[in-house]
């Protein structure tokens, strides 16, 4: 198959693979899991319902003078970035909504506001998610055969691969921040040297955000001119396009950087446990977000005591975890491999 062929079918075999690994999670549900996920279809059919009913031209309309109430304020700036700064939180969602009113609300300069704000927030959200539930990743990866796996690729690869992971678009923005606090591997400064890559990304929809505030005010729409408006609707569609394209092709890099594994002294089978726990990742979020027990994992109440006493002897602990009924697994970045 050419290159240009690659490109082509790669896409729906994406999908494809998103939607049998979606359907599974979803046939392992229970009755109220499965009541949940057709409650929110129903919300999300009734949103886009309201949104053609209500027009979005009136949607722009409220959108823009609410943006520019928020300018108007002496500390609007601090508004829009504590509410950047919330939704960085899982389960939150909405970051690219607040991105895109600071466009709205101050033109390009509103980058001044969202830039340092999607840093510090995704920053206090590592640092956080990383310091509250330190004792419950360590349970996660001594036992978790994907995730030993992803710690495993990301040490060989390092800092390229975890900015390449970062500029995906999948997994989500707010599960991005959870992901990377999940991962022992990664620390906080190349957390945040990966999320000051994103910057262009940030920069890309304060500009769709200020192209749309001309046009989502009617008065504004009435005095412009024809070519105005065209270079203006251009220009929106042009940066989403960009916007698309750049995410699924850092995506499938990210997928190709995962799955050359030569020279890296892991084995074959890493790379597929390592893509399979950032999909997973994707749409379930990261293991720090997972409601899961001592017993879910198969581990008694006193691998706690044990893991704390072990201190970083992994081999110790995992022996331990063994005897008392628990999956034994390998140490991360050896071999991957697992016994029962």
């Amino acid at each position: 198959m050419s290159v240009a062929q690659s490109w082509i079918v790669w896409p729906f075999q994406l999908t494809a693979r998103y939607a049998k690994l979606t359907w599974k999670r979803y046939s392992r549900l229970s009755l109220h899991g499965k009541l949940l996920i057709w409650f929110l279809t129903f919300f999300y059919i009734s949103l886009i319902a309201a949104v053609v009913v209500i027009t979005p031209a009136r949607i722009g309309q409220f959108f823009y003078d609410l943006a520019q109430k928020i300018s108007h304020y002496q500390f609007g700036w601090l508004v829009l970035g504590s509410v950047m700064v919330l939704v960085c939180f899982p389960p939150f969602v909405g970051f690219t909504t607040a991105v895109t009113l600071c466009g709205f609300a101050y033109g390009m300069k509103g980058a001044f506001v969202a830039a340092p704000a999607a840093l510090l927030g995704s920053a206090i959200v590592f640092v956080t998610l990383r310091f509250l539930f330190k004792k419950k990743l360590r349970q996660w990866s001594a036992t978790n055969e994907k995730w030993q796996a992803l710690e495993a690729v990301i040490r060989a690869k390092g800092l390229p691969l975890i900015i390449l992971i970062r500029l995906s678009p999948l997994p989500p923005w707010v599960y991005s921040n959870a992901l990377f606090a999940s991962i022992q591997a990664v620390s906080l400064w190349q957390f945040v040297v990966a999320t000051t890559c994103l910057l262009p990304k940030i920069l890309l929809h304060v500009f769709i955000g200020s192209r749309l505030a001309a046009l989502s005010d009617d008065k504004s729409r009435r005095e412009m001119d024809t070519q105005t408006k065209l270079i203006n609707g251009i220009s929106i569609a042009a940066g989403i396009l960009f916007g698309v394209i750049a995410g699924w092709v850092v995506y499938y890099q990210m997928q190709k950087q995962v799955h050359h594994l030569q020279g890296t002294g892991l084995p074959p089978s890493t790379e597929d446990l390592a893509a399979e726990a950032i999909d997973e990742a994707g749409i379930e979020g990261a293991p720090l977000l997972a409601n899961f027990s001592n017993e879910s994992l198969g581990v008694d109440d006193n691998y706690d005591l044990d893991l704390e006493e072990g201190g970083g002897n992994g081999e110790e602990c995992r022996a331990d975890a063994k005897n008392n009924g628990a999956v034994q697994t390998g140490v991360a970045g050896r071999d991957g491999s697992r016994q029962r």
